[in-house]
């Protein structure tokens, strides 16, 4: 998974029926530090997401997976919202007592 912020919507008259009633967005994808990575994609959102959140999303063939639709042809969907997002600290060597 990966994380990206949502930035828009996508408006679509015409889609094949198993994305029908399924919203399309135009999403950022984000590194670990939330900075923006490569150029925005189109997202698949069965979950109900909206503009500016921070979202978990899945691309390739696990992206369809997201849908209530599992063939759908889609290749990146949001599959979850992070609430927050924090840091672990890395350990550098083990404490002996």
């Amino acid at each position: 998974m990966y994380l990206g912020r949502i930035l828009g919507s996508v408006v679509a008259t015409i889609k094949v029926p198993s994305i029908m009633g399924v919203p399309l967005l135009v999403m950022q994808p984000l590194d670990e530090e939330l900075r923006a990575v490569g150029q925005a994609i189109v997202v698949a959102d069965g979950i109900g997401v909206g503009r500016g959140e921070i979202v978990f999303w899945e691309g390739g063939r696990e992206a369809p997976l997201a849908l209530a639709e599992t063939w759908a042809p889609v290749d990146a969907a949001v599959v979850g919202i992070a609430d927050s997002i924090g840091k672990v600290s890395q350990r550098r060597g083990r404490r002996r007592g």
